[in-house]
């Protein structure tokens, strides 16, 4: 990716070098500010059009025919206990799930296996958003056996964090799939202010990596990390996804998109997460 790009500045100098010079004397070519931006790749990078916005972008980019509200957990285990974590959790939150007194749903619990290691993580879906996220919290304080279980885990942890997050509108929502399968949960750190030119992207960008199935779901955090994006993704094994993504990139439009994407990241992070007993996503 990075070499793409050096490739396209120098290819651009070169055109500012050659194309630009006529009779011996150099020749000034004046763009106009209205020109778009497939029209000039190098005012791409520098210059970035601000649309006035009258709403969150929370309510532009989530979607409407639900009220859904996702949370992500990340437990950091004591390499000693993931076994016995992982069993007591087994235990515990199906019963959760699948209990139509609370309005929750287990979408997928996972151990990360490349990436930050002996960590679990969870993904939680609240139908109904933040009431329905205060509904379950207060039932769960008065679950004793689920306050039990959280007494037991917290012998077993390092540490933990969560994230409260919204799904993209353009992303299908996570279902329950068979296995088996590895995923991987791709993590972006947006640049304050870009979440809607990185939805306006990937809202094309979806729909070229659909074909294999292979996306499960799209987030964007609304407590916690602030300008955070997950894309979470589903692969047959390490192989087939070397192979899903090399294909990517002769699709038309894949490049471009992730020519004008890049410049939204602070940083990103990816793992490969290997589901548990207990996932309803295999």
């Amino acid at each position: 990716m990075a070499t793409r790009l050096l490739h396209r500045v120098s290819a651009g100098l070169k055109q500012a070098e050659h194309g630009y010079r006529s009779g011996g004397q150099l020749g000034v070519t004046v763009r106009t500010l209205s020109a778009s931006r497939e029209d000039s790749w190098f005012k791409s990078l520098f210059v970035r059009k601000v649309d006035p916005r009258k709403d969150a972008h929370s309510h532009l980019l989530a979607k409407k025919e639900h009220d859904s509200l996702y949370k992500i957990q990340y437990h950091n285990v004591k390499p000693e206990c993931l076994d016995d974590y992982n069993a007591l959790c087994e235990s515990v939150l199906p019963s959760i799930h699948a209990n139509e007194d609370y309005p929750c749903e287990l979408v997928g619990t996972w151990n990360t296996w490349y990436g930050e290691q002996d960590q679990a993580v969870h993904l939680w879906r609240y139908r109904g958003g933040y009431p329905a996220l205060t509904e379950v919290m207060n039932k769960l304080r008065q679950n004793k056996e689920f306050m039990a279980y959280r007494t037991e885990r917290g012998k077993m942890l390092l540490s933990r964090r969560n994230q409260l997050l919204l799904e993209f509108s353009f992303w299908d929502e996570p279902v329950p799939r068979s296995g088996p399968n590895i995923y991987e949960l791709r993590s972006y750190q947006l640049r304050p202010g870009t979440m809607i030119e990185w939805g306006n992207y990937w809202a094309r960008a979806i729909e070229i990596r659909q074909q294999n199935q292979e996306a499960v779901g799209g987030f964007f955090s609304q407590i916690g990390s602030l300008y955070m994006v997950h894309h979470l993704w589903a692969y047959k094994d390490l192989q087939s996804r070397e192979e899903i993504r090399n294909a990517a990139w002769h699709r038309d439009g894949w490049d471009e998109i992730v020519y004008y994407t890049v410049p939204l990241i602070q940083s990103m992070d990816t793992r490969i997460m290997i589901p548990t007993k207990a996932s309803p996503l295999k």
